[in-house]
């Protein structure tokens, strides 16, 4: 759903555990917060901006793309 984050994921070798564990979160809990429309916090995309993607904006990782 965030191709961004997906895209800056992959560059920087983070995985959905990694985000896991800055959220203290199970994994299955994390695909699903970034597989489903409105599931993820705006708290929770900040704290995944700020300890792993400190280069990166919010609006740049969480970036949408509509639905056609």
């Amino acid at each position: 759903m965030f191709k961004n984050l997906k895209a800056e994921m992959a560059r920087n070798g983070i995985t959905n555990q990694n985000i896991a564990e800055v959220l203290d979160i199970n994994v299955c809990t994390v695909s699903a917060k970034l597989n489903t429309y409105d599931r993820l916090k705006f708290s929770e995309a900040k704290k995944i901006q700020q300890e792993l993607f400190p280069n990166c904006s919010v609006d740049y990782l969480f970036e949408t793309t509509p639905k056609r």
